[in-house]
């Protein structure tokens, strides 16, 4: 009876702590985003003034950046998943 409680309270802690890393991925991502965003603004507003062809090296890198925090999002919420999976069953 007693361990039953306490296994059952391993599980919701492991459930919330999965469900907290996943939320911090996301929030990780939503800023990742709002920098490459305003970085990408920024580099083609230099672009179109200048004609200078560094800006385009600045409007790629921040591509990037977007792009490997949506791969680390992903990866992250399916071992999050994975995680919470094991101990639910």
């Amino acid at each position: 009876m007693a361990n039953d409680s306490a296994t059952d309270k391993a599980k919701q802690s492991v459930a919330q702590s999965t469900a907290i890393a996943v939320q911090d991925a996301a929030d990780n991502l939503r800023n990742l985003n709002t920098i490459s965003t305003t970085a990408i603004g920024v580099a083609l507003s230099e672009l179109l003034a200048t004609g200078d062809p560094k800006y385009i090296d600045v409007i790629e890198q921040a591509q990037k950046v977007m792009s490997k925090g949506t791969e680390n999002f992903a990866e992250l919420g399916a071992k999050a998943a994975e995680v919470a999976k094991k101990f639910s069953e």
